[in-house]
């Protein structure tokens, strides 16, 4: 069975494979009528194309600085996480993404012009557990893994190594529930 991948940042795989956050906010690429979760366990696949540091808060500039600064997709990919669904929440209105503003790296402003795009259509707040592949297998990148689409089937030489968890259970159980505390108050106030 192929495996697949969720395309996101570099800096945001990068956030997620040091234990900075558990949670990605996704509303889907410009070639997808909306965003779903088809998969329970899937590789991340970083892409360099539209980050900018400005998108990202600046108290994490310094630290993700190489993935940040790097602009072009390579044709040689390591996919060095792999995940699994946790939960998936939809975020309808800016209380739902204040909430969850200390939970990840994005800065506030880029968080809400993408809660602002095709408005009919919620953020998804995806809370995942990840961890590390090692060693990361390498996907040659081709045109068919190309386009502004969230998910990419991976060829069928790509498996899953052995892998370290980004957070151990205790850490990552509390980050998830650190998710579902913000959206909780969120949805009081």
């Amino acid at each position: 069975m192929a495996e697949h991948a969720l395309k996101e940042w570099a800096v945001t795989i990068e956030a997620l494979r040091r234990g900075e956050q558990v949670v990605v906010l996704r509303k889907g690429g410009i070639g997808e009528k909306r965003f779903e979760l088809p998969h329970g366990r899937f590789f991340l696949f970083p892409t360099y194309e539209h980050q900018r540091p400005e998108l990202v808060r600046d108290e994490y500039h310094e630290e993700f600085e190489g993935p940040l600064m790097r602009r072009e997709d390579p044709k040689l990919l390591p996919l060095g996480a792999y995940a699994e669904l946790v939960g998936s929440h939809p975020i309808h209105d800016a209380a739902g993404l204040d909430a969850l503003g200390p939970l990840h790296i994005l800065a506030p402003h880029y968080a809400a012009e993408r809660l602002r795009w095709r408005r009919k259509q919620p953020l998804w707040a995806v809370v995942l557990r990840v961890w590390r592949a090692d060693p990361a297998p390498v996907l040659h990148v081709t045109e068919e893994h190309g386009g502004c689409v969230s998910w990419v089937e991976l060829p069928d030489d790509i498996e899953v190594p052995s892998l370290t968890p980004a957070l151990d259970d205790g850490r990552f159980r509390a980050a998830a529930e650190g998710v579902e505390r913000a959206l909780a108050t969120a949805e009081v106030a």
